[in-house]
C-alpha cells in the first residue's frame, strides 16, 4: 500500500487507476464491474463533458447519486475537473435540500434516473444534469482520447493538461453538510489534504491491504461513507463495491457474499437489520467492521459474534473531521489489535491527531478520566463552514476542533464518549447525560426481551427501530427534567425506575414514570441517527409544553 498523505487525492486516484488497470477496481449491484483502467477512462470521458456543460467558474456542483459506481464516478469527474463536489442528502425535505443548494451557490446538480424515479415531484433550485444522458453527449473523438490519456498518455502529462498539479492541499474538494440533527444543516469545507490524510492515516490504522474488499452502502452524502467507501477504494489498492441503500438487508449481505467482501464501514442501526435478515455465510468473509455515527451497543456486539464470528468493532468521526478520528482495531485485523481494542470505548486516535478533554466553561485541559468537551488538533480538521464565519468561530480555535461530545481519555490514550453537549440536562446542578441514562433502559429492556424470546440478536424491535430517546424539558424546581420517548416495552415505566435504581444510578439521573410517553416512531435521520430536534419537539408536546429548541 503506498504512502498517501503526500497526494493530491485525484492525483493519487489516476495513479492507482494505471497500476491496477487490468484488476477489478469498482463494482456494484447493478452488475456494473470496472477495473482500474476502465474507470480511468469513464472518469476521463465524463470529465470532458462536464467541462463542456459546466461554466468555467461554476464552482461548486451538485450531485444526488447513490451509493454506486456512477456515483463514485461523478465525484471523481467534477474532482479531476477541478470542481468542489457536493452531495447533496436526499433524506432532506425539498426545502432543506434547496437551502443547501442556495447556500453552497450550486447551478448543476447531477442526478440519475433512478434518483428521479424514487423522487418524481423532485423541484430543484438549480438545473438538473442526469448522468446517463450524457452517453448521447460523448462524441467518438471523446473515446478515442480518453482511452489514450487512459492507458498511454504518462499521467505527468495528464495532470499538466488538466491543471492537476496547480492544486494545492488547501484547495476544496467538498463541501458535506452536516445531518441537521441539532438545526440548519451547516457545509463543511474539506479539503483536498483533509481527505489524502484521513484516507491515510485509516489505511494505517486497519492495516487495509490490496486484498481488501470494502463493502459501501452509507450514502456518499455521509462524511463516513464518501471518505472510507469511495475516496479510500479510489486511492488504494482497495476494492470498492456498493449497494445504494443500506435499508435493504438482503441486498447488501447477497453483495457481501459474492464478493467476499472483507470490510464494511456502517452503522449500529444498519448493522442490527443486517443481523436479523441474513444467514451466517452471507458475512462469513467480513471480518473487519467499524460501525461510527453513534453507540455500538454490546448486545448487538454479542449478537453478531454469536451468528458471524468476529466482533464488530466501534469508531468515531465527525463531517469536520474528514471524518474519522479514532476506531477500535477488530481482533486480528493487525498483530498488535489488543493494544488498540478496548470495548466500550471509540478507540484510541489516529496518526497525526491530537485529543484533549476541556471543561465546557472554562475551556481548562481536564486531567485523564476526567469528563469534558472531546477536541481535536490535526490536519484532517475541516476548513472551516462554508459562508459562516461566526459558526465556524465557535468550534474552531487555534485549530482545535471542539466536538460538542462529552468524552474522558485514559492512560491508554481510549476515548470514551459519555454524552453530547447537546444532550447533557442540568438537573438538581448536577450534569446528567442523556446518553447514558438512554444506554441504561435499553439494557434493561433488551435483558426482558431476550429472556422471552431467547434469542440474543433479538433486542430490537420487529422492524429494528430505536425503541428509546431520552430528551429534557424545563423543570421550575430542578431546571430540567427527563422525558422518555418510547416505543412498545416490556416493562411498566414502574418497573424501569426501579430497575434503574438497582444498577446504581444516581437518583438525578431516574425519570419519574409519569415522564414515560408511547410514541408511533422515534424519529431519525436517513443515517439511522437521532433526529434530535425533532425529538426534543417531539419529548415537549408530549410533556404539555412548548419546544424550548433554539438552533
Amino acid at each position: 500500500m503506498p504512502s498517501l498523505e503526500n497526494f493530491i487525492p485525484i492525483r493519487q486516484v489516476m495513479r492507482s487507476c494505471r497500476s491496477g488497470k487490468n484488476t477489478i477496481k469498482f463494482a456494484d449491484s447493478t452488475g456494473i464491474s470496472l477495473t482500474g483502467g476502465k474507470t480511468l477512462l469513464t472518469t476521463l470521458i465524463f470529465r470532458k463533458v462536464l467541462h463542456r456543460l459546466l461554466a468555467a467558474n461554476e464552482q461548486n456542483v451538485g450531485l444526488l447519486m447513490p451509493t454506486s459506481v456512477y456515483g463514485v464516478l461523478a465525484n471523481l469527474a467534477l474532482a479531476m475537473d477541478r470542481r468542489t463536489s457536493v452531495n447533496l442528502n436526499y433524506t432532506f425535505g425539498i426545502d432543506t435540500i434547496n437551502y443547501c443548494i442556495r447556500h453552497a451557490e450550486i447551478r448543476h446538480v447531477i442526478t440519475s434516473k433512478k434518483v428521479l424515479e424514487r423522487f418524481p415531484n423532485l423541484k430543484l433550485d438549480a438545473e438538473l444534469i442526469v448522468l446517463e444522458d450524457l452517453r448521447k453527449k460523448i462524441t467518438l473523438f471523446d473515446y478515442l482520447t480518453g482511452f489514450i490519456d487512459a492507458y498511454i498518455t504518462p499521467i505527468r502529462c495528464l495532470e499538466w493538461a488538466f491543471g492537476l498539479d496547480e492544486i494545492k492541499p488547501d484547495d476544496l474538494i467538498t463541501i458535506i453538510f452536516t445531518s441537521g440533527s441539532t438545526g440548519t444543516p451547516k457545509g463543511a469545507m474539506i479539503t483536498q489534504q483533509n481527505i489524502a490524510e484521513n484516507v491515510a492515516s485509516f489505511v494505517l490504522h486497519l492495516h487495509l491491504a490490496d486484498k481488501d474488499l470494502i463493502l459501501g452502502s452509507l450514502p456518499l452524502f455521509h462524511a463516513y461513507g464518501y471518505t472510507t467507501t469511495m475516496w479510500l477504494p479510489a486511492m488504494t489498492g482497495v476494492k470498492g463495491v456498493y449497494h445504494f441503500n443500506p435499508v435493504d438487508p438482503k441486498k447488501v449481505a447477497e453483495v457481501a457474499r459474492k464478493f467476499q467482501c472483507t470490510a464494511m464501514p456502517t452503522t449500529p442501526t444498519f448493522l442490527r437489520s443486517y443481523l436479523k435478515r441474513s444467514q451466517p455465510e452471507d458475512f462469513a468473509s467480513v471480518h473487519t467492521l467499524i460501525c461510527g455515527a453513534e453507540k455500538l451497543p454490546s448486545d448487538l456486539i454479542d449478537a453478531w459474534e454469536a451468528k458471524f464470528g468476529i466482533r464488530p468493532a466501534e469508531g468515531y468521526g465527525t463531517t469536520e473531521l474528514s471524518p474519522v478520528v479514532s476506531t477500535n482495531i477488530p481482533k486480528g485485523r493487525r498483530a498488535d489489535y489488543k493494544n488498540w481494542l478496548k470495548e466500550g470505548t471509540i478507540g484510541r486516535p489516529l496518526n497525526k491527531l491530537q485529543v484533549r478533554i476541556v471543561e465546557p466553561q472554562t475551556g481548562e485541559i481536564l486531567p485523564l478520566n476526567t469528563p469534558g468537551i472531546l477536541q481535536i488538533k490535526g490536519p484532517t480538521v475541516m476548513k472551516g463552514y462554508y459562508k459562516d464565519p461566526e459558526k465556524t468561530e465557535a468550534v474552531l480555535k487555534d485549530g482545535w476542533y471542539s466536538t460538542g461530545d462529552i468524552a474522558t481519555l485514559d492512560a491508554e490514550g481510549f476515548i470514551k464518549i459519555v454524552g453530547r453537549e447537546s444532550r447533557i440536562s442540568k438537573i438538581g446542578g448536577e450534569m446528567v447525560p442523556h446518553i447514558l441514562v438512554e444506554d441504561e433502559i435499553t439494557k434493561i429492556v433488551a435483558g426482558v426481551k431476550m429472556s422471552d424470546t431467547g434469542n440474543s440478536g433479538d433486542a430490537g424491535d420487529a422492524e429494528n427501530e430505536i425503541m428509546i430517546a431520552v430528551s429534557a424539558v424545563p423543570d421550575e424546581r430542578k431546571g430540567e427534567r427527563l422525558i422518555i420517548l418510547h416505543r412498545e416495552l416490556p416493562l411498566l415505566p414502574e418497573e424501569i425506575c426501579k430497575n434503574l435504581q438497582a444498577a446504581g444510578l444516581p437518583n438525578l439521573w431516574i425519570p419519574y414514570p409519569n415522564d414515560f410517553h408511547k410514541v408511533e416512531t422515534i424519529p431519525v435521520l436517513g443515517t439511522g441517527k437521532l433526529d434530535l430536534r425533532a425529538v426534543k419537539e417531539l419529548a415537549a408536546k408530549a410533556a404539555g409544553q412548548n419546544s424550548c429548541y433554539s438552533r
